[in-house]
């Protein structure tokens, strides 16, 4: 089968129920998406496919022929981050970092169908997405900042708004 992560097509040979997730991490190492749950309750697995997030998990790579999957490396490199990404960067919304690349492209999905910096509007499109680390806070922070358009100093780490990790949302 042919599978086209972050632009480049790969033949990929594997078992025809063999996940999305597997067929990322084994055969391609591309370990962004993470092994969480993996049934879909996490979030850590988000792709998007064909710009729409999609739990890898659950998705079988078979059913993904000439369609475009992204990955969070597929949103820009470390010497040219995406907006998205610059927005994480600067409002600390990644800790551990299990949940970002997932997290991110929720919100990246979110943002392409015109997501605005509406906090309730980014938390209903990052629901079912799992972080145990921020409190989800500077998350929508972020999010909410790339909506805007704003611009950062990546040398500058945005202030707390007063909000801890467990001031919750």
């Amino acid at each position: 089968m042919k599978l086209t992560v972050n632009g480049i097509a790969h033949d990929v040979v594997s078992a025809p129920l063999a996940t999305l997730l597997d067929v990322l991490r084994e055969d391609l190492g591309i370990t962004s998406p993470k092994a969480g749950c993996e049934q879909g309750g996490c979030g850590a697995c988000t792709v998007l496919v064909d710009g729409e997030p999609q739990r890898a998990c659950l998705t079988p790579a078979a059913s993904l022929e000439g369609l475009e999957v992204t990955t969070v490396e597929g949103l820009g490199a470390p010497e040219s981050l995406s907006p998205l990404q610059q927005a994480f960067t600067h409002h600390y919304a990644a800790q551990c970092g299990f949940c970002t690349s997932g997290m991110m492209l929720a919100a990246e999905g979110y943002l392409k169908r015109g997501g605005t910096d509406d906090r309730e509007a980014i938390q209903e499109a990052l629901a079912g997405h799992v972080c145990r680390c921020t409190g989800y806070v500077k998350i929508i922070d972020a999010v909410a900042a790339a909506a805007r358009g704003d611009s950062f100093d990546l040398t500058v780490t945005a202030p707390s708004a007063g909000m801890t990790n467990l001031g919750g949302v």
